[in-house]
């Protein structure tokens, strides 16, 4: 795949989350971590997936256009009167999805060009302009698809319009120092810092990603960073953990913090990839995102007064 396209899962049109004001948000498709929380598993996986929401199918009593239409006969009724879908069968050309009535079946990622997303992003142009909005990219993890990620937001910027990055920096620091140099606004991740804490929650070591922050914020003293931190119940849920986090990043004007709180609003989309949810029934204790937000406000104060 040349850098000139990519695979968006979905554009995503006036947000006020991921940067300043307005904003047209491109997720792309690609993360090298498995957090066990993770809100997007759609976005996982460098490939279009098919995905089945039983509470929108019509029953093969009223619909069969997606078995009929299959090439493989890869999908077959069910004895609750939806469908099942042979995975050794199936060989992932989404027939079914584009033949699905009811939206039932539907394929998350698409190729999409520079060009193409840019016109999308384009017919909010207005917004950004009022709000001082513009385009945010993330996913998964936006820097998976480093050569893409650049394209875009050159020509964004060459169509006047304001970026951002929603990153979790685990990525090839020249890519990241790449992109640094088209952004506006830089968002990213910091889940915790104890190393063998962060494996076992995302999967990988945090070396490279706290290595690359630091970087960053020295090489781009004058970039906004906002850095932020999902608060996931019996991981991070701590203020010893949200300490350490705030101990560890640099002091600066230009550095802002963030606390995110843990929810579950990704967790039907994992019954439609037909995956396991592995934060079944956890939750943050109550009252415990109050305690951490004055570590919150604590830090943010002790950057501005860097000035």
């Amino acid at each position: 795949m040349s850098a000139n396209e990519g695979i968006v899962f979905n554009i995503q049109n006036f947000s006020v989350h991921d940067g300043t004001g307005i904003r047209t948000i491109v997720f792309l498709k690609g993360c090298p971590l498995r957090c066990a929380w993770c809100s997007n598993p759609e976005s996982q996986l460098m490939k279009p997936q098919l995905a089945f929401n039983p509470m929108k199918c019509l029953t093969t009593e009223k619909c069969t256009r997606c078995m009929d239409n299959c090439p493989q006969d890869a999908i077959s009724p069910s004895p609750d009167g939806l469908i099942a879908i042979d995975p050794e069968a199936c060989i992932h050309c989404h027939t079914c999805a584009e033949h699905c009535a009811a939206n039932a079946l539907n394929v998350y990622g698409k190729t999409m060009t520079v060009k193409e997303v840019i016109r999308e992003v384009e017919k909010e142009a207005a917004f950004y302009a009022r709000s001082g909005g513009g385009m945010t990219l993330s996913g998964g993890e936006a820097l998976s698809q480093p050569d893409f990620s650049l394209a875009l937001l050159k020509e964004a910027k060459r169509h006047r319009i304001k970026t951002a990055i929603e990153t979790c920096a685990y990525a090839r620091y020249d890519d990241l120092k790449a992109v640094c140099e088209y952004l506006d606004e830089l968002i990213v991740d910091i889940k915790a810092v104890d190393d063998e804490k962060h494996k076992k929650g995302t999967g990988v070591s945090n070396q490279r990603i706290l290595e690359n922050i630091k970087c960053v914020a020295a090489e781009f003293p004058d970039l906004r960073i906002l850095i932020r931190t999902p608060v996931i119940p019996g991981f991070n849920d701590t203020e010893e953990e949200i300490r350490a986090i705030v101990d560890f990043i640099p002091v600066q004007p230009s550095i802002a913090y963030e606390l995110l709180p843990y929810h579950r609003m990704g967790q039907p989309k994992y019954a439609y990839l037909g995956m396991e949810f592995p934060y079944e029934g956890k939750a943050l204790e109550e009252g415990i995102m109050d305690r951490l937000r004055i570590i919150e406000s604590e830090a943010n104060q002790r950057f501005k007064q860097k000035q």
